[in-house]
């Protein structure tokens, strides 16, 4: 593989440890809950040198979506008011709908893709789509694309 500068979405479980916590200390920094480099590493257990080799390549997925649209896919149960309530997760969330796609069931199984825009208002773009997954008749949920 050649050098790339592409993007991945992937989920926090696959991220290896030092990386999250180059988050955190990131974190820890932007919220002055520490007043330096050095106290952030201390406090989530990495050294310096980690800090500064990867600080400038992982981010939060929040922090660098808003402005843009995801277009998600899933399968859910073909239940009533099913959608609907996965529709007021987004609203809550406060992003916006731009499509919805849905296939004919089959099985019992509804297809579906969503185009949704994030906001500068929009909450935690992870936690809303854990908030989809977790209903009850939503079998998963995934972005296919980020523009």
């Amino acid at each position: 593989m050649g050098k790339s500068t592409g993007y991945f979405v992937v989920k926090q479980k696959a991220v290896p440890e030092v990386l999250l916590k180059v988050v955190e200390a990131k974190r820890l920094l932007e919220t002055e809950k520490v007043m330096t480099i050095q106290e952030a590493v201390d406090k989530v257990g990495i050294s310096r040198s980690s800090f500064y080799k990867y600080k400038d390549d992982i981010f939060q997925f929040h922090d660098n979506s808003q402005g843009t649209t995801l277009t998600l896919t899933f399968q859910m149960d073909d239940e009533p008011g099913l959608l609907s309530d996965v529709l007021k997760i987004i609203a809550e969330f406060g992003a916006n709908i731009l499509t919805i796609h849905q296939s004919i069931p089959i099985n019992g199984i509804a297809s579906l893709s969503l185009s949704v825009q994030v906001l500068p208002t929009t909450g935690d773009i992870s936690q809303m789509l854990e908030t989809m997954e977790g209903q009850k008749g939503v079998h998963f949920v995934k972005i296919i694309a980020k523009e």
